[in-house]
């Protein structure tokens, strides 16, 4: 017959001083864990989903990014000739030829430098991309040296407001709008007219192609089009979705990995905090033990409730570590974006993917820790333990 659950609370709330000190343990183990996990899920999501499921991105055989692309404006234009394009409103090709470059500004507060995306676009680039809402002042104006700055880069950066100006390419630019880029990784770039770019930072040619099929059955025939045309071979073609994809896996791997480390390394305290919390229960209750014994219960149904007990304080701690992590989602932090070498600033994002973790980690603290105390409980000769008291 199985020990009754109630047992195993009344266990737990006996021995409240070492209980909680053990869930204390486990839960800032957690919340380290937790953390790590949101930080890279943030790194993902804020990358992924600066790329359309509809557009599709050109750069240049073997750039691992836009940074290290480019694209020779005949060969631009030759693609926007293709039919597999869809078309404007106005009746032109739906595609936006956009230039990337890094700048150094200086940041609020530590005076530090950080490089900043400035990326060249066309009015097709805002078609592209409608979730780009303009959220102070105005859009900037074809043909001059005006910009507009991603929102990050405004609370973060020295000069950065409206009517200010910042001097990069050789020219003064003047800040007309703040642009909103729903989380993206937008929100951390710098957007101005790309003809007016190129020549102020003495580049003949594109970083990328960014266009929308008509169909997005037709990328695989598109792809094999251009890579058997002599003029566009040296170009690649990937779902922008895709290619964001890329550009976050290496930082995301990078974060997780540090991270786990240091975690597993501190689950060897919280794990041996849970053994020693488990090793006095049984040491307190060998008479009890004793009792259950010759009552009737089985060695399994011993070992069963106290690995139930050590599992009931991980899961405990596992709840307060996530409740407490999951504050982490109010914080936006930035760093060093490994694909361009610039500045992206992303949030904690706590998933059902980051809880179910978590909750595997803290559940295999409580196990591990719980396991041998429980088979030396599951092990005590009858008499012997009654004979304890």
């Amino acid at each position: 017959m199985k020990i009754p659950l109630t047992y195993t609370l009344k266990s737990l709330w006996t021995r409240k001083l070492t209980t909680t000190l053990t869930i204390g343990g486990i839960s800032m183990v957690v919340f380290v864990f937790a953390a790590v996990l949101m930080l890279a899920y943030g790194v993902e999501k804020t990358l992924i989903e600066t790329g359309s499921d509809e557009n599709v991105i050109v750069i240049r055989k073997a750039a691992q990014a836009e940074l290290q692309s480019q694209i020779d404006r005949d060969a631009a234009n030759i693609i926007k000739t293709l039919p597999e394009l869809a078309a404007t409103p106005d009746g032109k090709p739906f595609a936006a030829n956009e230039l990337f470059v890094l700048i150094n500004i200086f940041k609020k507060g530590s005076g530090d430098m950080g490089n900043v995306t400035v990326r060249g676009i066309t009015s097709e680039s805002m078609l592209l991309r409608p979730q780009i809402k303009i959220l102070e002042g105005k859009m900037f104006t074809a043909g001059t040296s005006e910009i507009i700055v991603g929102s990050s880069i405004a609370k973060r950066f020295q000069g950065c407001t409206i009517g200010e100006r910042l001097k990069f390419g050789g020219n003064y630019w003047t800040i007309v709008g703040v642009f909103d880029g729903n989380g993206t990784g937008f929100d951390s770039e710098i957007w101005g007219d790309v003809e007016q770019m190129l020549p102020a930072f003495g580049r003949p040619v594109f970083s990328s192609l960014t266009f929308r099929l008509k169909n997005q059955s037709d990328f695989d025939a598109l792809k094999t089009k251009i890579e058997s045309d002599r003029r566009l071979n040296y170009l690649e073609i990937q779902h922008e979705k895709e290619y964001y994809a890329e550009q976050s896996r290496l930082m995301a791997i990078f974060i997780r990995v540090i991270g786990t480390v240091v975690s597993i390394i501190f689950s060897f305290g919280a794990t041996i905090g849970a053994m020693i919390t488990m090793y006095a229960a049984v040491a307190n209750r060998t008479v009890e033990i004793g009792t259950l014994r010759s009552l009737g219960f089985r060695r399994r149904n011993i070992l069963a409730a106290f690995l139930i007990e050590s599992v009931l304080i991980a899961s405990l701690g596992a709840a307060i570590g996530l409740f407490t992590a999951s504050f982490l989602q109010l914080f936006v932090i930035s760093t060093v974006n490994f694909g361009t070498f610039s500045e992206l600033a992303f949030g904690f994002t706590l998933s059902l993917a980051v809880i179910k973790y978590t909750a595997i980690f803290a559940l295999g603290i409580g196990f591990i820790g719980g396991f041998l105390p429980a088979v030396r409980a599951a092990r005590l000769n009858i008499v012997n333990a009654l004979r304890a008291s």
